[in-house]
């Protein structure tokens, strides 16, 4: 590791330690009051420079009929080099030029990725907040193991179950089953949200045509139209 990869990460973590302390694990709102929620994702590819780009993708849904109200992307060269602990500091300068592109402010945002599930429990979801005055929480399709040891437990086989994870007698988030019988996805709470809350939502953001909440989906599939759309408008 270079001298100055080590003074980024020694600055990167004190941002992070100073707003972990700050992270609020209950609800800020009331949950019958919300009406939009926005999945955001990104995707990377290196550009004929071997530079690493990426584009960020935020799909608006209704939070009660899942019909898509606005998608809106941005793009551009990532500066941050790729260091594990560290992510959000890669992807937030995209998160929020396309935060400013929204017609539709959320009341919620999900994140394809982690909150409090995170050393320092300061993965995207749980940074973000602090930048975009809404409760977060996050969603990870494959385990995130914090401490190189804690693995977590397989939830029961039906819909709905769950297990949460624990690490140093703290729960860190929760591997929750959203279908019969499929994989579990991985929940973690962002900032001014409960787990069981952030729970429940997921699960009533999950429709048939995934195990994957219907936010995040949509904003995945959207990340691969527009970096083939960017990919192929530069040959």
């Amino acid at each position: 590791m270079s001298e100055d990869t080590e003074q980024m990460q020694e600055k990167f973590r004190a941002i992070q330690e100073d707003l972990s302390s700050k992270i609020s694990c209950t609800d800020s709102f009331d949950v019958n009051n919300i009406k939009t929620v926005a999945g955001i994702d990104l995707a990377y590819w290196k550009d004929e420079n071997d530079d690493e780009q990426a584009v960020c993708c935020i799909v608006v849904i209704d939070f009660n009929t899942h019909e898509v109200m606005e998608k809106k992307h941005f793009s551009g060269k990532i500066d941050v080099p790729y260091m594990p602990g560290f992510l959000a500091f890669r992807e937030l300068p995209l998160i929020l030029e396309t935060v400013k592109l929204l017609e539709n402010i959320p009341n919620i945002y999900v994140f394809d990725g982690n909150g409090y599930l995170h050393p320092r429990h300061m993965g995207i979801a749980s940074h973000a907040s602090f930048y975009l005055d809404r409760p977060t929480f996050g969603i990870a399709k494959t385990y995130f193991r914090v401490d190189k040891k804690t693995d977590y437990t397989e939830p029961a086989p039906e819909s709905g179950s769950f297990t949460d994870i624990v690490i140093g007698g703290e729960v860190y988030g929760r591997a929750l089953r959203t279908h019969t019988g499929v994989k579990p996805v991985f929940l973690s709470v962002g900032n001014n949200i409960s787990l069981d809350t952030a729970c429940k939502l997921a699960l009533a953001l999950t429709d048939k045509e995934s195990h994957i909440p219907i936010p995040t989906r949509l904003a995945d599939l959207e990340t691969h139209v527009q970096r083939t759309e960017l990919t192929t408008s530069k040959i």
